[in-house]
C-alpha cells in the first residue's frame, strides 16, 4: 500500500515537472522565474485553504464551503480597521480572529444540530452560511477598488536573481509550517488523538467517552485561524475583493481533493502544483485562456485516478 502510494505521486510529481517543462520550454528564464514564483505564492494559498478544510473534514465530517467568505470577512474588517488608523499589527489579529469567531460560532451553535446528517447536507449548509457571510460584507463595504497590504511588500530578497517580496516568503513558508505543525499535534497531543478517532469512526468515538463537541470547537478553531490567514494573505496578494476571496475556496478544494481529503502534505503538494501550472499557463498563447480552471481539471484527474475502477458516490456511514 505503502510503495502504490508513494508511486502514484511520484508519478503526480513527473507529469507536472514535465507539464512544466512544457509551459516554459523556450521561453526567458528570467519571465519563467517570476511566473514561477507567483504560482508558488497562489498556490501556497490554494494549498492553507485545502489544508483548513481537510483539518476540518478529518475531525467532523464537514466540507466547509464558508472557509473563503470567513477569510474575506477577516480581511475587510483589517482594511477598515487600517483605514481608521488602528496600530497594523492589531488590524491583521483582527482579521484572525474575525474568522475565528465565524467559524467556531458556526461549529459550536450550527454544526451540531446537523451532526447526523448527509456529508452532502452539513456541506450545503456551510455554503448557506457562506453566502450569508458574504451579503453582510457586501452590505457593509459596497463595490470599490480597494488595496490592502504588509510592510512585507516593501521588503524584498534576491533569489537566484529574483526579486522575492517576503510576504511571498512568508505564505510559502506558512504552507509548509502550518502542515508540519498540524501533523505533530494530531499525532503528539490527547485532542490530536480525538480528532483522529472521530475521522475513523465518531460513533465509536462517541461511546468509548471522547468529548465530540470540545474536539470539533477546536477543530473549527483551527480552521477559522488558517482562513483568516489565508483571507489576509489572498487580499494582499492576489485582491481585496470579498467576492474574490469568498470563492478561492474553490480551488482550495480543487487542493484538498488532491490529498483526497485526507494527507496534509499531499494537499500542500497539490496546491502548489496547481498554483505554477496556473500562473504558468499564462505564458502559452493557446492555453492561457483555461488558467481558471486548471486547479479543477487537475483535481479532476486526480481523482478519476484514485477511484479507477471503483464507483465514485459522495455519502457517509448514515
Amino acid at each position: 500500500m505503502v510503495g502504490s502510494k508513494f508511486f502514484n505521486w511520484c508519478l503526480y510529481l513527473g507529469l507536472m515537472a514535465a507539464i512544466i517543462l512544457l509551459l516554459t520550454w523556450g521561453k526567458p528564464h528570467k519571465i519563467v522565474g517570476l511566473f514561477f514564483v507567483s504560482g508558488l505564492a497562489v498556490g501556497s494559498l490554494y494549498a492553507l485553504g485545502g489544508i483548513g478544510m481537510v483539518v476540518l473534514y478529518r475531525a467532523t465530517g464537514v466540507l466547509n464551503f464558508a472557509n473563503g467568505a470567513m477569510g474575506a470577512a477577516g480581511v475587510m474588517t483589517a482594511w477598515q480597521l487600517g483605514e481608521w488608523g488602528v496600530w497594523p499589527p492589531l488590524t491583521w489579529l483582527s482579521a484572525i480572529a474575525v474568522a475565528l469567531v465565524l467559524s467556531v460560532g458556526y461549529g459550536r451553535f450550527i454544526a451540531p444540530a446537523l451532526a447526523w446528517r448527509e456529508p452532502v447536507v452539513k456541506a450545503v449548509a456551510t455554503l448557506g452560511f457562506a453566502l450569508i457571510i458574504l451579503g453582510l460584507v457586501s452590505y457593509l463595504w459596497i463595490d470599490d477598488p480597494r488595496k490592502f497590504s504588509l510592510p512585507t511588500d516593501k521588503i524584498g530578497v534576491r533569489i537566484l536573481g529574483l526579486r522575492v517580496t517576503v510576504t511571498r516568503l512568508i505564505v510559502l513558508a506558512m504552507s509548509v509550517g502550518i502542515v508540519v505543525l498540524i501533523h505533530q499535534y494530531l499525532t503528539r497531543t490527547s485532542i490530536g488523538l480525538h480528532m483522529r478517532a472521530l475521522a475513523n469512526n465518531r460513533d465509536v468515538s462517541a461511546l468509548i467517552g471522547i468529548p465530540i463537541l470540545r474536539t470539533e470547537t477546536i477543530a473549527w478553531g483551527i480552521s477559522g485561524v488558517i482562513a483568516g490567514f489565508t483571507g489576509l494573505m489572498f487580499g494582499d496578494l492576489i485582491r481585496l475583493e470579498p467576492t474574490v476571496i469568498t470563492f478561492m475556496v474553490i480551488p482550495s478544494i480543487a487542493a484538498a481533493i488532491c490529498g483526497r481529503l485526507e494527507s496534509l502534505g499531499l494537499v500542500l503538494i497539490g496546491g502548489l502544483s496547481m498554483g505554477v501550472i496556473e500562473s504558468l499557463l499564462t505564458l502559452s498563447p493557446y492555453l492561457k485562456s483555461v488558467r481558471p480552471i486548471a486547479p479543477f481539471i487537475i483535481a479532476a484527474l486526480v481523482l478519476l485516478y484514485f477511484q479507477r475502477g471503483r464507483r465514485l458516490s459522495f455519502g457517509g456511514a448514515d
